[in-house]
């Protein structure tokens, strides 16, 4: 758990992990050099509670305090926390049954509820219903290039894995969804439980408001820079269609173009683009896929609804998510 300033919440924090129903923890804390009390706060629990202990970031930031936590841990499998969420009893338990029930698991989340209901926005409270619809490895799969498919303090995973790939990297990208896709590429396993387990905070100083490493940009960059390596697109070489026609969804498409990728058409439904052209590629209507041997589709249509129309109609031309087609955020 690392943390900065976070002395408002980080009672709450603490005693949702010492209420734990699985008491075979130890909490590696990491100060990223605070300047409230919260570092006092978890020295003082340290001197009750041998299952604490207070670490200083000896660099400067989250993703240092992450990777210094990391290899502070002792145990086999670590439980991310942040400093101003809560835990349900249940959840350290919970992950334990996960990973005793799936062998080869690396990666056990669990969904989530935000939290205050005054602080949340429509756009995340529509993130968090789709993020918590995503719970099998085949359906994280599919999701993958969506958005991230974790909250990062819902996650539990084997501590050598996650060093075998040299922890979390520091860049302009947010470093959990980036070491999710890492995870994904190296062919590790995935899941998410189906009970709520975590209470995540909603708040106006959210990194993922504030910090450009959030940012759409950064997303869609990091999003290109792992499709570009993606076995599912890789085996039809030029032969795919990108399904939005639209000047936003070109301008997110870009970054997998400078890649090299050329598809073959742009879809779209709206007939005043189809017939078209972008550059010399061809803007065409859904039936040109059928008519081509369905080539493979990458969905860049990012309006939640329309996405989800669009990948049943790629169904009903015989496409199957995940395989033959992807949706991407």
């Amino acid at each position: 758990m690392p943390f900065r300033d976070a002395g408002t919440t980080l009672g709450e924090a603490l005693q949702s992990i010492l209420d734990q129903e699985e008491t075979r923890w130890e909490l590696v804390a990491v100060d990223d050099h605070s300047r409230d009390d919260s570092a006092r706060m978890i020295r003082a629990l340290a001197t009750r509670d041998s299952r604490v202990r207070l670490c200083t970031n000896p660099g400067v930031g989250l993703v240092s305090a992450l990777n210094h936590g990391l290899y502070r841990c002792r145990a086999p499998l670590v439980a991310r926390m942040d400093a101003d969420d809560r835990m349900h009893p249940r959840r350290l338990s919970a992950h334990l049954d996960h990973f005793r029930a799936v062998p080869g698991l690396t990666l056990s989340a669990t969904r989530v509820r935000l939290f205050p209901d005054t602080a949340i926005q429509a756009g995340y409270r529509e993130y968090v219903r789709w993020q918590n619809g995503c719970l099998s490895r085949q359906q994280i799969a599919m999701e993958l290039y969506v958005e991230s498919p974790f909250a990062h303090p819902s996650v539990a995973f084997c501590r050598e894995a996650v060093l075998d790939l040299g922890g979390y990297r520091n860049g302009r990208f947010p470093e959990d969804y980036e070491l999710w896709l890492r995870l994904f590429h190296a062919g590790h396993r995935m899941e998410k439980l189906p009970q709520v387990l975590l209470e995540w905070r909603e708040s106006p100083g959210r990194l993922s408001r504030t910090d450009p490493r959030c940012s759409r940009n950064a997303f869609d960059r990091l999003r290109a820079r792992y499709l570009a390596r993606d076995p599912r697109l890789l085996a039809h070489g030029d032969n795919f269609a990108i399904w939005g026609a639209g000047r936003k969804t070109r301008r997110r498409c870009d970054h997998l173009l400078k890649h090299g990728f050329h598809p073959r058409a742009w879809v779209d439904i709206d007939p005043r683009k189809i017939g078209n052209r972008i550059g010399a590629t061809p803007v065409v209507g859904p039936e040109w896929l059928k008519e081509n041997g369905n080539p493979f589709v990458l969905v860049y249509v990012a309006n939640h609804g329309a996405r989800e129309e669009i990948m049943e109609a790629l169904q009903e031309m015989g496409y199957r998510p995940g395989q033959d087609c992807l949706a991407v955020g």
